[in-house]
């Protein structure tokens, strides 16, 4: 029996890296999916968007796995859009027991060239977004009476900061707000709400020409394997990065009843670098 048998995952940013992730893994642990994914560009992301390509590879790889799945393209930042996708997943699946809010951009933008608009649609995506997908998801928790475990994915830059990325660190910081005000809305419905903070995590977050630029100034094209050493430096494990599949390990404990006391925590996946 998997560690989810029988439960539905609502999973935002499914259609490739870290969700993609999630779903898999989720889906071979006996859960459902509900997934959703821009699979479109957003003028402030320094990686290039996923596509619907990338959404349907998860369905594939959800039902190898053993998982149904309902996938369906839509923006965080349109709550009746998240809701509507919920509703169907509940028509399809009865329920909703887990929801992973994943969806994000980063960006290499300064505290002087975060133009108004750069900065809107960061806090649009990777806060107003988590806020969207937490509401839509728990609603059927709360009516269902049966509880729930909650995932908020924020970063490092949640936990500390760094120059360059001050709309990114600041919409991290604010979900772990939301995540502990969470926590206390959705006690008395035994709903938890987490938070997991992914270091460096080797997915096009990190593996993209304006990330590579920001570490390496100093070539005219940088690679992945040219930035290595430089992400060596902020953690205090020698390693650069993580998987995808090292942060859904942590995803699978705190939706799991292996955790089923903890809520209002923010765990690291990051090879030490909220310590060092």
């Amino acid at each position: 029996m998997g560690a989810v048998e029988g439960k539905v995952a609502f999973i935002t940013g499914a259609a490739r890296g870290q969700g993609r992730s999630h779903a898999v893994r989720l889906a071979a642990e006996g859960a459902d999916i509900i997934a959703v994914d821009l699979c479109g560009p957003v003028a402030s992301a320094a990686a290039p968007p996923a596509t619907r390509a990338d959404l349907d590879e998860t369905v594939h790889r959800v039902e190898a796995a053993g998982g149904r799945i309902v996938a369906r393209v839509a923006d965080v930042r349109d709550h009746a859009a998240m809701e509507e996708v919920v509703a169907e997943g509940v028509d399809a699946f009865g329920t909703v027991d887990i929801v992973i809010a994943n969806a994000g951009i980063s960006t290499v933008d300064g505290l002087f060239t975060c133009t108004p608009d750069v900065w809107r649609e960061v806090i649009d995506i990777n806060l107003t977004g988590v806020f969207n997908t937490l509401v839509a998801g728990t609603k059927p928790m709360v009516a269902a009476g049966s509880g729930g475990s909650v995932v908020l994915v924020s970063s490092i830059m949640g936990l500390r900061a760094a120059g360059g990325i001050p709309a990114y660190t600041a919409a991290k910081h604010g979900v772990v707000g939301l995540m502990r005000a969470a926590a206390h809305d959705l006690a008395p419905h035994r709903i938890r709400v987490n938070a997991v903070h992914p270091g460096n995590v080797r997915t096009a977050m990190i593996d993209n020409p304006g990330m590579h630029a920001l570490f390496r100034p100093d070539l005219a094209e940088p690679t992945l394997d040219d930035i290595a050493g430089g992400l060596s430096t902020i953690n205090l494990l020698p390693e650069p990065w993580v998987e995808p599949e090292d942060v859904t390990e942590a995803v699978l404990w705190l939706v799991s009843d292996a955790s089923r006391f903890v809520t209002g925590v923010t765990l690291p996946v990051d090879l030490g670098a909220t310590v060092k």
